[in-house]
């Protein structure tokens, strides 16, 4: 038995479960119109087959904000998921709904002045695609030549530096945000924990923002990285049928060990 595999059978048998997952790249294809992203059918029924599992709770962990990951998610007021949206930002508890969040004022009008400044900046350039964020701004680049993505991000850069300099910077796959809240996953992850009583943690991802969550996670619990790259993650899948893999022989563990 490999490492990876004692440490899933651990976690697969341990009192209280989280599992904690990213949404796109992880459950959901990476797409140019990121309103578009929808969990494959695999990942949906695997989600669903372990929220319905006694002490096991399922979070999905998104740097989306809260509106737009339920959205994407399908995700109803009867949902036992639990969401950490805006990277930590904003939460969802099942039961309870969305959590009321202290908000700065004048943080949310610079928030506003910026995604206008920004947005009027690249208007010219191809491709580029500003997401306004409930704590920030996010600059897509996906549709975009290298060219118009560096002019881009270069302006957006810029412009927080001169306005934001305290802003949390963020990057992934082809986009840049930045946010003035500075909860990342790996206190998103820390939270849930607390909450939920959970006595390991399973917490997959594949971008760099799920690095925070991956390299914060305790002895007994497991990360998973989708994907090529570098990662400290224990464990490496190669796809989101990969990590589907994975997330049933965990859920058949758990049904087994409760017998």
């Amino acid at each position: 038995m490999t490492a990876a595999d004692a440490a899933l059978e651990a976690v697969s048998t341990t009192p209280v479960l989280l599992v904690a997952l990213d949404f796109d790249g992880t459950l959901a294809p990476l797409v140019d119109d990121p309103m578009t992203a929808r969990m494959t059918p695999r990942a949906r029924a695997a989600v669903d087959a372990l929220a319905a599992l006694p002490d096991t709770v399922v979070a999905l962990v998104s740097g989306r904000s809260l509106g737009h990951l339920r959205e994407i998610a399908e995700h109803d007021d009867a949902s036992p998921v639990w969401l950490a949206a805006s990277h930590g930002a904003q939460f969802w508890t099942p039961g309870a709904g969305e959590e009321a969040a202290a908000d700065d004022a004048d943080d949310l009008a610079l928030r506003d002045r910026l995604q206008a400044t920004i947005s009027d900046g690249v208007g010219h350039l191809e491709g580029v695609w500003i997401e306004p964020k409930e704590f920030g701004v996010g600059v897509h680049t996906r549709r975009a030549d290298a060219e118009a993505t560096e002019e881009a991000r270069g302006l957006a850069d810029r412009l927080v530096a001169e306005e934001a300099p305290d802003w949390r910077r963020r990057t992934g796959h082809d986009i840049l945000e930045f946010a003035f809240r500075h909860e990342g996953k790996d206190s998103a992850v820390a939270r849930l924990r607390e909450r939920t009583g959970a006595t390991a943690v399973i917490f997959a991802g594949d971008d760099v923002t799920d690095e925070d969550a991956l390299g914060a996670l305790a002895t007994g619990d497991l990360g998973i990285h989708v994907g090529t790259g570098d990662t400290v993650a224990a464990l490496k899948v190669a796809d989101i049928d990969g990590l589907v893999d994975v997330l049933e022989a965990v859920a058949h563990q758990r049904v087994v060990h409760a017998q």
